[in-house]
């Protein structure tokens, strides 16, 4: 079977984006300028900013027998993504997030997770991606597939490494819940308000916290500040790229790719960390989660040396 540089799992959704005035806040109106639909899911984001960086990628996830689910898996192929590890489910609905995103890029997120929340361990193949560098990991609505997360985790052998990326739905948790999770992690790679959430901590705080739960390394993403990366040894504050934000949709996801493409290459942390903040850069300047999503000779002509 395949080896993969990089296996995700995590939620597929088509994203439907609307473009608005605003963000309506409770009891407010505002009204749409735009709409876009693409493919999305965390996970899958970081895959598809990984396969167009030139690594050899598959994904674990699940979709129903729809017109959303073929638009996901057919993406996938487009882009070069293994999908062998892909449940088709005959029944039910593909998953579907509903993004409303200001003229200033701010955005709203609605959910409709689908067969998203019905995926079982017992449907994953694990030789699938036991053979791969890394297994990046992000969240689901439902506890089942959160369960089933963990479950693969425990199977996986010691040389499959563990990146984690909780989303706020991971963080409402709480730590006791990720616990299984995270003390096979690897690259734990939160936002700032989710590692805040988690442990009640600010960033620097937060991510010795973290490193006490046995991950080996903590990248947390701070927006426009850029991101803070720290193994226990060394503490790196890197600033961001400063591009004219269209839409932060899928920043973090594109940040994440960036940030494991230069794990991969065997790069400092200080260089992934500004190879992921270049990746998020170039996604922020389009609309939806991949379309600015760079490409390798991209990454090489305006950033590596």
């Amino acid at each position: 079977m395949t080896q993969f540089d990089v296996v995700g799992f995590g939620a597929l959704n088509v994203d439907k984006l609307f473009n608005v005035n605003r963000i309506a806040a409770r009891g407010e109106e505002s009204f749409i300028i735009d709409y876009n639909e693409s493919c999305g899911g965390s996970a899958a984001n970081t895959i598809v900013g990984l396969a167009r960086l030139g690594l050899s990628t598959g994904f674990v996830g699940k979709v129903a027998d729809d017109r959303e689910g073929q638009l996901l898996l057919k993406d996938f192929r487009h882009e070069k993504v293994n999908t062998e590890g892909v449940v088709l489910e005959k029944a039910g609905r593909s998953g579907v997030a509903m993004g409303f995103v200001s003229q200033g890029g701010e955005r709203a997120l609605y959910v409709a997770p689908g067969v998203n929340d019905k995926i079982d361990i017992k449907e994953i193949i694990t030789r699938y991606v036991e053979r791969t560098e890394f297994l990046h990991l992000t969240s689901f609505v439902g506890e089942k597939s959160l369960d089933a997360q963990k479950k693969l985790v425990e199977r996986l052998p010691d040389q499959v490494k563990i990146s984690f990326d909780p989303g706020a739905l991971y963080a409402e948790k709480g730590l006791p819940r990720l616990r299984p999770i995270l003390k096979e992690t690897f690259a734990f790679l939160p936002n700032e308000a989710e590692l805040e959430l988690l442990t009640n901590r600010k960033y620097e705080a937060g991510s010795k916290v973290m490193l006490g739960e046995g991950v080996k390394i903590v990248a947390v993403k701070l927006s426009r500040k850029g991101c803070f990366i720290t193994d226990g040894e060394k503490n790196h504050l890197i600033e961001p790229f400063e591009v004219g934000a269209v839409d932060t949709t899928g920043a973090g996801d594109a940040w994440n790719a960036g940030f494991l493409y230069g794990l991969h290459e065997g790069r400092s942390l200080r260089e992934c960390g500004r190879i992921g903040n270049f990746v998020a850069s170039r996604c922020i300047v389009q609309m939806g989660a991949r379309a600015g999503l760079p490409r390798l000779a991209d990454l090489r002509k305006n950033f590596m040396t």
